[in-house]
């Protein structure tokens, strides 16, 4: 394999892992109903997610190995973070005013504090009736 090859695929893969992460950091409250072990990952990856989106500057680790890959495969890089530069122009319409993006981080954790609020309402009511 060409080593341009393998960076591409580097690049890719990076991508998929970012998506991923991105994935967890969304929707994990909801699997930590079932997997509670999942919780302290969840909690950590979620406040690393909400740092990152209200700290202007702040480039997600992930976004630097692709980067780093894509620059050795020939690949443009980019400047900035991984949602503005792949999920933004899907999601939303092109410019997305930063307040927008506050309000994104907001409902990002709004969702988790109600996942994560039902469950210990869900534990105290079960244990409750366990008395």
């Amino acid at each position: 394999m060409h080593f341009v090859t393998i960076y591409r695929v580097l690049t890719e893969l990076t991508i998929v892992v970012h998506l991923a992460f991105i994935a967890f950091v969304v929707a994990e409250s909801i699997l930590v109903w079932h997997r509670r072990w999942l919780m302290p990952v969840h909690l950590a990856t979620l406040a690393w997610a909400v740092y990152a989106e209200l700290s202007p500057g702040i480039i997600c680790p992930l976004t630097a190995v692709e980067n780093f890959f894509a620059g050795r495969a020939g690949i443009e890089s980019y400047s900035g973070d991984f949602v503005a530069h792949y999920l933004v122009p899907v999601i939303y319409q092109e410019g997305l005013p930063q307040k927008w993006q506050y309000a994104l981080a907001v409902a990002l954790l709004a969702f988790n504090v109600l996942i994560y609020a039902s469950l210990l309402w869900r534990r105290n009511k079960d244990a409750n009736i366990g008395v």
